[in-house]
């Protein structure tokens, strides 16, 4: 599978099986609602799905042009540090306006949850170039 449709493939697993996860831990941690929890897990995926296809696009973009293409480890970890990192940025003020929490208090939460999805992040990537391929941005180039 390649193209649009494994991003959009790829980006809808990744962000169902996350809020599947989310949305309980939110409700224990903040002593709510598992509806209440549920719709922030929903605004915090539908943030995180259009970054994931932002940032998967300008990933294979840079990773297309890169003279080993292959996904190593150490690509694999920049994919994650890269996606996570770029969440923080967008979700901290989300997290702080809905829960009404200071923005270290949503920082601090998000921080957790950045310890979880880093491994979620990189497990499931593995796991899906697994199941449906790699992109062809990771293919190395046939020498003839």
């Amino acid at each position: 599978m390649q193209g649009a449709k494994r991003k959009v493939v790829q980006a809808l697993l990744y962000e169902l099986v996350a809020a599947l996860f989310v949305a309980p831990v939110i409700a224990w941690g903040f002593d709510e609602s598992l509806t209440y929890s549920s719709t922030l897990a929903l605004l915090l995926s539908l943030v995180a799905l259009s970054w994931n296809m932002l940032f998967n696009t300008l990933f294979e973009y840079w990773e297309a042009r890169q003279v080993r293409r292959s996904r190593t480890l150490g690509r694999r970890v920049l994919h994650s540090l890269g996606f996570e990192g770029g969440l923080v940025v967008l979700l901290v003020p989300l997290m702080a306006w809905w829960l009404d929490i200071s923005w270290l208090q949503a920082l601090a939460t998000d921080i957790g949850l950045l310890v979880f999805f880093f491994f979620y992040a990189f497990v499931f990537q593995w796991a899906f170039d697994a199941l449906f391929g790699v992109p062809a941005s990771a293919m190395e180039a046939c020498r003839g």
